[in-house]
């Protein structure tokens, strides 16, 4: 189920805000120039669907995402707990960071935590199937996909070098919660 928690940036134990229903994630999120949205699923999705598979099955929602936002280049991230860089991964994501294009992804199958930094709040966007986050271009944020992780997800690009971290050298990411802790 997805879940928006809202805290104050240094106070990471009482959540201001913690909702569960999609409009109403949607409606904080859009107050704070977060795109939030989800997608019907336009049919099954076998489990060893390819990503040119999953791009057809999604193509119509690609295509008027690609068109409003002015994006190059979707792919299909596929992350298993067995993957053998997994912890490497998640240890780089979950270092506070920015990206001069906006970073956004739509959730297939699975699960991941976005923590967006904006003004002094900090806001944990817990993304399932069927969800599609877009952060804004220069939004401090971190992603957990946690110890085990597994989810297919699109990633849609609006530069051809795709995603290009620029590390806050901040700590706040830990002193969240992750993923496995909620």
């Amino acid at each position: 189920m997805s879940q928006l928690k809202v805290f104050a940036d240094q106070d990471p134990n009482n959540a201001l805000v913690d909702i569960t229903d999609g409009e109403q994630i949607k409606a904080e999120l859009n107050r704070v120039g977060v795109l939030f949205e989800r997608w019907a699923t336009p049919g099954e999705i076998a489990d060893d669907a390819t990503q040119d598979d999953i791009l057809a099955l999604y193509q119509d929602d690609i295509e008027r995402l690609k068109t409003q936002g002015g994006y190059q280049t979707v792919d299909v991230l596929h992350m298993v707990p067995t993957h053998p860089e997994k912890d490497a991964m998640r240890q780089k994501f979950l270092n506070e960071h920015r990206h001069f294009e906006d970073e956004v992804r739509f959730f297939v199958k699975g699960q991941g935590l976005f923590c967006l930094h904006i003004e002094d709040k900090v806001y944990q966007v817990l993304c399932t199937r069927n969800d599609l986050i877009s952060v804004p271009a220069n939004t401090p944020h971190w992603f957990d996909m946690g110890p085990a992780p597994e989810f297919t997800a699109l990633r849609f690009f609006d530069n051809v070098e795709g995603w290009v971290p620029h590390w806050t050298e901040s700590d706040i990411a830990g002193k969240f919660d992750r993923i496995d802790q909620l």
